[in-house]
């Protein structure tokens, strides 16, 4: 069957009418046009990774910085919570793992670009969305523009700026954009007072962002002050009750970026304004793609990693110029000196989330495991890298024929084009649910029309069309273009689809294919997802996530692994070894509570549980400790001091055994009844 597009229609292009851009010291400018972001005065398409420095070690900050670009992130975006810095009116705390100075230059160090997030409301399912208890004890009104609240505002904004000076991209610096408040739908007058005393404090950045979704209608914003930036989940677990959702809306080709179903737990879900966000003003930009989700305590979900991929996908092939995950990288909650510092409903908000793990299922882990998707995003990481200057202003382009959201047997595609050029994308997979396979797909983009495929199974996936390779036409290619080096590219096969690429009329196949100077090669899915483009080069793990620190090659992974690099013409192989330390774990049923929990609180959900106890030993700090325990919610201590704790979602529950080495651990397991969502 033929698949075709309607009509194209170039949107007018829109440049210099935000009140943002900045210039380096060496020239470089950034800038924002109505549909993309330009760097150095070309179209360019940035990757951003959410990682909270202040929920992570800082000593492993830079290790997993690397970690992240390796996946190919190139901008780290980082919340600033208020009452991780001020818990204490008065006293503040920018030392060990709350210095965000140190932060932002082993960011630096690592290549990458940072977006500093600084309220003064975040969420990011903190205590009061960021904010100390002692301002929710103040007479005045919050996150508006009354003049004390703005007092205490400024005096935050002023200690972040002591800290960060300096380092913003106009100083050098890789500070390139500031994300003002958050999820603040209703008062574009406020957005545009922190903008302006931001500015009048010294963060002056290239680009502002605040985040855009609301109602169908937008959050209201200052339309000239700042980018509204969107996300999509594949899940909701804050959704208030404990059924199956439908199916989401981010696996279809509908160019939605505004999703309302974001925050429905904090934010109205209808506007009775007239209000519109002129979304033709701005680039497609999203700042909380999902890269997993959090679990709450009444629902559960398991995410997969094709869930994380094809949202990322579609969002790609709906003309996102910006792609933004929350979060990318998991990390561990503090506890404060006068509380914890987890969202619950104890303090007043719809969800009870672990006291200290913030894991969210995210590709880089909570202890910096690596996730399958990990290595599937950076597919996309490499391509937007390498072909983004050409790939920015294409549009999306609707199918001729849509798919509504209960239609398992129709396809799902897609299309950027300029007009000339291009990309098809075709989605064919819903979590949760399964589509049926679609045989003898003809794509007709209007200008070039693809050898039949077949569809099959869990896929996502994009072809090109009319793309210039070293100066011959590739008319087209039933593969996914991956990355470029010199006069070589990478190309990956569709799983079930034959990897054909017609050139200047003429159709070929083959691994390598060598045609006028130029080499195309084409990779297997499971060999482009262990793909990295590293400051050394191009090399192919072997089975293992390799990354670059400090100038070594090293895997994530212990062992030895041979594994793959690109010369020039071909890759050569090469050994990664990294010596596999033993560590024995030992973990034994106790029959008498050993203690009583420090907080039971998390144990006893709004009902009394019964308790179990084990003991943990290992013999060394190297390794995890993994159980497969079922149940409610789980705690360990070591030294009665509580280290980790977790909601039982039915996956394995893997500790670290440097924080159990040592200490005198126990792990205690709370009852489970049958009040919340599981997919288990």
């Amino acid at each position: 069957m033929e698949y075709k597009f309607k009509n194209y229609e170039e949107t007018p292009l829109l440049e210099k009418h935000l009140n943002m851009g900045g210039k380096n010291p060496d020239g470089e400018e950034i800038n924002v046009t109505s549909r993309y972001f330009t760097r150095g005065g070309k179209p360019w398409i940035g990757v951003m990774g959410e990682f909270h420095f202040s929920r992570y070690s800082r000593n492993e900050w830079y290790r997993e910085l690397c970690k992240m670009k390796a996946g190919g992130i190139t901008i780290v975006s980082t919340y600033l919570f208020w009452i991780y810095h001020e818990e204490t009116e008065g006293k503040f705390d920018f030392s060990g793992d709350n210095d965000i100075r140190t932060f932002i230059t082993d960011c630096q160090r690592a290549g990458l670009d940072v977006v500093i997030r600084i309220g003064p409301w975040a969420h990011g399912e903190c205590r009061n969305g960021g904010l100390p208890d002692w301002l929710l004890t103040k007479p005045y009104k919050i996150r508006c523009n009354d003049t004390e609240y703005l007092e205490k505002v400024k005096n935050w904004y002023e200690r972040i700026y002591e800290e960060v000076k300096g380092l913003f991209y106009k100083d050098g610096g890789n500070i390139i954009a500031v994300q003002l408040e958050n999820e603040l739908t209703d008062d574009a007058e406020h957005l545009a007072t922190l903008k302006e005393m931001a500015i009048e404090i010294g963060m002056v950045a290239p680009i502002y962002t605040v985040t855009g979704w609301n109602s169908a209608s937008g959050a209201k914003i200052p339309v000239d002050e700042v980018v509204p930036v969107f996300g999509g989940y594949c899940e909701a677990p804050w959704e208030n009750h404990t059924h199956r959702l439908s199916p989401s809306p981010h696996y279809f080709f509908n160019r939605m970026r505004n999703d309302s179903a974001i925050g429905t737990d904090l934010i109205a879900v209808s506007d009775d304004s007239d209000w519109q966000l002129p979304y033709d003003k701005y680039p497609f930009a999203t700042c909380e793609l999902g890269g997993g989700i959090q679990v709450t305590h009444h629902r559960r979900p398991i995410i997969k990693p094709m869930d994380i991929y094809a949202v990322s996908l579609v969002k790609l092939g709906d003309g996102n110029n910006l792609a933004g995950y929350y979060m990318y990288h998991g990390g561990t909650n503090k506890i404060g000196k006068l509380s914890t510092l987890n969202e619950s409903k104890a303090t007043g908000y719809p969800n009870d989330y672990p006291i200290l793990s913030y894991d969210f299922q995210a590709p880089l882990s909570e202890y910096g495991e690596v996730r399958e998707h990990y290595g599937m995003l950076n597919m996309l990481h490499m391509f937007v890298r390498d072909f983004g200057e050409s790939f920015a202003p294409m549009e999306a382009v609707d199918a001729q024929m849509p798919v509504t959201p209960d239609d398992t047997s129709s396809l799902r595609y897609g299309m950027r084009t300029d007009g000339k050029s291009g990309f098809v994308f075709i989605n064919h997979y819903q979590r949760l649910t399964r589509l049926e396979d679609i045989e003898n797909v003809v794509i007709n983009t209007g200008n070039v029309i693809f050898p039949p495929i077949n569809v099959r199974g869990d896929v996502s996936f994009f072809m090109p069309f009319n793309m210039d390779l070293g100066g011959n036409m590739l008319e087209y290619a039933t593969a996914q273009p991956l990355l470029k080096q010199d006069n070589a590219y990478f190309f990956v096969r569709i799983p079930n689809v034959k990897a054909e690429y017609k050139i200047n009329g003429k159709v070929y196949s083959g691994d390598v294919i060598e045609y006028d100077g130029i080499k195309i090669v084409t990779l297997s899915f499971d060999e482009a997802r262990y793909t990295r483009r590293l400051d050394s080069g191009i090399f192919i793990g072997g089975g293992c996530d390799l990354y670059e620190e400090n100038g070594k090659i090293v895997s994530v992974q212990d062992g030895e692994f041979v594994c793959k690099k690109w010369n020039g013409s071909e890759f050569e192989t090469f050994t990664v070894n990294q010596q596999i330390f033993d560590c024995e774990v030992t973990i034994e049923d106790i029959e008498t509570e050993p203690f009583e929990p420090l907080y039971k609180e998390e144990l006893n959900i709004e009902c009394e549980r019964k308790r179990t106890w084990k003991k943990i030993t290992v013999s060394s700090e190297y390794g995890f400790a993994e159980t497969n325990y079922t149940g409610d919610a789980a705690q360990i201590y070591a030294d009665g001091k509580l280290i980790a704790d977790d909601y039982w979602y039915g996956v394995p529950w893997r500790v670290p055994c440097r924080l159990l080495y040592g200490r005198e651990c126990y792990m205690v397991i709370s009852e489970m009844k049958n009040d919340f969502y599981r997919e288990a």
